[in-house]
């Protein structure tokens, strides 16, 4: 554990390099933040109540769903593009030699690299938001908790599904079109655009029991307090933990499956 807690910190320092990079990133989610913030105002103003939410919890939506984009990686970024050159290139052979699981290794960079963006891209945008409008943020220091908690196995979630198409590489000659529609599926199924609450019918309780829910309205109604007492709170934990499970198991299957590919290739 000692390694792979090294390869986190990496991860972290590494994304700590681009101080520039890190304050045009702050700057961005801050103001796309303030546009899609109005745009919610009009919206509620409108339809009051709207999937469950009162303006206070829509408004706080907005403001840490900005504060969780980039650690997310929810609409691109992260860890696949990388891991699909070095498919790309052969050099997934050099990683495969490591004494270092393929999986654990881009999993710990991975958190390096959200932890960092926690911090310097998600600190600021969430106290403009505090500052300018009523946000629904809790006072009680156990809901905090419980709300860091999901945002980790949010992160889990997201690494999982990246690694997935990460891996596709091995039997894909691009990655751009699978990044796309993985991309457009985290924007559209995370809550990034509208809470999923607000979808209706049938395709929204669809869309709620997929995993990119776990990615960003799980944490966000957890941290809000939407679910019904404790019970309920741990429930959708459960739900995060089933997916991370679930999905880290698919990697473990084709990460064997494309191990042997690359064997049977001579890699």
């Amino acid at each position: 554990m000692r390694l792979y807690g090294a390869v986190a910190a990496g991860g972290f320092r590494r994304y700590a390099t681009y101080g520039t990079a890190t304050a045009a990133g702050v700057f961005t989610n801050t103001v796309f933040g303030f546009i899609v913030a109005y745009t919610y105002v009009a919206l509620w103003d409108q339809r009051p109540g709207l999937g469950g939410y009162d303006r206070a919890q829509a408004l706080t939506f907005v403001w840490v769903s900005q504060s969780l984009l980039a650690a997310g990686a929810l609409i691109g970024g992260g860890f696949q593009e990388e891991l699909q050159e070095r498919i790309r290139t052969g050099d997934v052979a050099v990683d495969l030699y490591r004494p270092a699981d393929l999986q654990l290794w881009w999993l710990a960079g991975d958190l390096g690299r959200a932890g960092f963006q926690l911090l310097g891209r998600g600190v600021v945008p969430l106290v403009a938001g505090a500052l300018a409008f009523e946000l629904a943020l809790p006072s009680r220091p156990a809901r905090w908790l419980l709300f860091l908690v999901s945002v980790v196995l949010g992160l889990v979630v997201g690494f999982a599904v990246r690694y997935l198409v990460g891996l596709c590489a091995f039997w894909l000659l691009d990655g751009v079109g699978v990044n796309l529609l993985a991309s457009l599926a985290s924007i559209f199924c995370s809550g990034m655009v509208l809470p999923l609450t607000v979808f209706p019918g049938g395709f929204g309780e669809v869309v709620r029991l997929l995993p990119w829910a776990a990615m960003l309205q799980v944490p966000l109604d957890v941290l809000m307090g939407t679910h019904a007492g404790a019970g309920a709170a741990l429930g959708a934990l459960g739900f995060q933990v089933a997916w991370a499970v679930v999905l880290l198991g698919a990697g473990r299957v084709l990460q064997g499956a494309a191990t042997r590919k690359v064997v049977v290739q001579g890699g």
